[in-house]
């Protein structure tokens, strides 16, 4: 296993989880829902969409 790919992909996944996370839930608010979320809550989803991230990431062997 090559640590220096699965750190890149650890990286990017938890960059990249807010980054989709938060226009939905504004796109949601915009929309006329209400979401309330404590930081609980927000930090597992962060940790879930950031897990479904790095399972979405394919790096090809060179």
């Amino acid at each position: 296993m090559n640590i220096k790919c699965t750190l890149y992909k650890l990286i990017i996944s938890l960059v990249l989880s807010p980054i989709i996370i938060y226009p939905i839930i504004y796109l949601a608010k915009f929309a006329g829902a209400s979401y309330d979320f404590s930081h609980g809550e927000t930090f597992a989803i962060w940790i879930l969409m950031a897990i479904l991230i790095s399972q979405s990431i394919v790096f090809k062997k060179s």
